[in-house]
């Protein structure tokens, strides 16, 4: 018979009498009973288990060994082991760790789109939207946000599916930036639902509307309005336009440059777009610098009657008018920066051939009168 490990002894206590020894760990540990029965009873049982298990179950604690097993069951049904779920939870850990603020996060993405060359447009517009998303999260640690919080805030915004996955979309790009500097362990907002927008027919501004907005748009929003319905520009590259490079009235062009990958295509002038822009042409300078661009939009929607206004109207118009009167996809394609797939399917027989010819004869009475915001349509209308 293999030789006890344990050692019962004697020891002088008013309550516990005997002490039981034992090295089994490489160290020397002691437990004290109050009866020598229980002594050895507590002997005996360890040596079972140091029997059933080895020296090893023998140092487990009989707590751990519990949980440890538990644990193992509850994670079976993946197909995981405790090492999974260790190593997955000290992802988390590590990345709370250094995590930052939603406030910090924020003021750093923008600092890092600035400084890779980004518009300010695009800055400008990712500032409003995730300063929305800090206003609901100010002081939390990015890594602790989750989908379901992400998602209730969108529901909390109020609008409609397209600007709903604006403000996703932004949400994905401030949480996949956080991934890259380790503030968190994966993007939450990767998660969430596209918003399913409305598969409608794209909604233009009739001649009568396009007619209406230029007679009554303020003298610094009318390059604004002129370039978005007859060059179909989308509102952030036109407010990116500057005079002394970007607008070539020799050639009869428009230099478009986006704001994120710094690519540009041209856009063809027609004879009315010149010939309303021409009284506003300058040698450098924003093409559209309103005091409050946000304002000075409304108003001159307000003064136009046009409470309603479909998303991105103006270069809905100008692509509609544009295939009705020239019957070119590709053409149109190229100077939309769409593909002759999206040209086809949302522009194609969306405005017949003779309004989109009333279109385009929509000039300015007299180059003079551009100012006096005075509309008058050629014979041809």
């Amino acid at each position: 018979m293999a030789k006890s490990q344990f050692r019962i002894k004697p020891y002088k206590h008013p309550r516990l009498k005997f002490v039981v020894r034992s090295k089994i760990t490489g160290k020397w540990q002691r437990k004290f009973f109050e009866t020598k029965g229980k002594a050895q009873t507590y002997v005996d049982l360890k040596e079972i288990e140091l029997h059933n298990n080895g020296r090893e179950g023998v140092m487990f604690p009989a707590e751990l060994r519990v949980m440890a097993e538990r644990a193992n069951r509850d994670l079976e049904p993946y197909g995981k082991t405790i090492a999974d779920a260790v190593d997955h939870f000290l992802k988390y850990l590590f990345a709370e760790s250094r995590s930052v603020s939603v406030r910090q996060a924020v003021e750093e993405l923008l600092a890092n789109r600035r400084g890779a060359g980004l518009s300010k447009l695009y800055c400008g517009d990712l500032q409003f939207r995730l300063g929305r998303f800090v206003n609901a999260f100010p002081d939390r640690s990015v890594a602790s946000i989750t989908t379901k919080e992400i998602d209730a805030w969108l529901e909390s915004l109020g609008v409609g599916p397209v600007t709903r996955n604006t403000f996703r979309r932004d949400a994905r790009t401030l949480f996949s930036f956080c991934c890259e500097r380790k503030y968190c362990a994966e993007n939450p907002a990767s998660a969430i639902t596209k918003a399913k927008e409305p598969s409608t027919e794209v909604e233009v501004l009739s001649v009568e509307d396009t007619r209406r907005l230029l007679a009554a748009s303020s003298t610094e929003m009318l390059p604004y309005w002129a370039i978005g319905l007859f060059a179909g520009l989308r509102p952030s590259e036109i407010r990116s336009l500057q005079w002394g490079g970007d607008v070539d009235f020799e050639d009869a062009l428009i230099t478009v440059r986006s704001g994120k990958t710094g690519r540009k295509r041209f856009v063809h002038m027609q004879p009315n777009l010149i010939a309303w822009l021409t009284p506003y042409r300058r040698n450098e300078g924003k093409v559209v610098a309103p005091v409050n661009f946000r304002r000075q939009s409304a108003q001159d929607k307000a003064a136009a009657g046009l409470s309603d206004w479909p998303i991105n109207c103006m270069r809905h118009t100008f692509g509609s008018n544009w295939l009705g009167e020239f019957n070119d996809i590709n053409a149109l394609a190229l100077q939309m920066g769409n593909s002759p797939v999206v040209i086809e399917k949302h522009y194609k027989r969306a405005v017949k051939p003779k309004e989109a010819h009333r279109f385009w004869s929509i000039m300015p009475s007299a180059p003079s009168d551009v100012g006096d915001k005075v509309v008058a349509m050629t014979a041809a209308s």
